[in-house]
């Protein structure tokens, strides 16, 4: 049975190694930023979903299986997104595309993040929610 495990787990290594050095540029602080905060804010739609009943993800604001599999396609999404823009990099010879890209991504979620926590009920400081209006406004550009 050890013998099993070790081989799935060297074959779930080899495989994260692939994608993390070959197809997303390596573990860099800002992809880490990202996975870090794509993390937070999936865990805050479970728990507005579950413990307040507030998601507007579902017809009853609860937590639904569907919708949680719908929004962990869409990182799935935003990594092929990060892929995408690491190759162009490659190709190009450059090293700004994927950077830009991924501070994009982190723009996006943490204006998830703070309207979640919002939906919470904790209150935001004027300034952050200010900001959040403005890159809601540049996006919509």
């Amino acid at each position: 049975m050890n013998s099993i495990k070790a081989t799935v787990l060297t074959l779930f290594g080899t495989l994260g190694t692939f994608i993390f050095k070959h197809l997303l540029g390596g573990w860099t602080e800002d992809l880490f930023t990202l996975l870090s905060m794509m993390g937070v804010d999936f865990c805050l739609g479970l728990l507005i979903a579950a413990v307040w009943k507030k998601s507007s993800k579902s017809e009853t604001g609860a937590l639904n299986s569907y919708s949680a599999w719908r929004g962990l396609c869409r990182k799935g999404g935003t990594l092929l997104v990060v892929m995408i823009a690491y190759r162009l990099d490659v190709t190009l010879g450059v090293d700004y595309i994927k950077t830009g890209v991924v501070l994009a991504f982190i723009a996006n979620e943490t204006i998830s993040i703070m309207e979640n926590l919002g939906i919470m009920g904790i209150p935001l400081p004027n300034v952050l929610t200010r900001a959040i209006e403005v890159l809601q406004e540049k996006k919509g550009e």
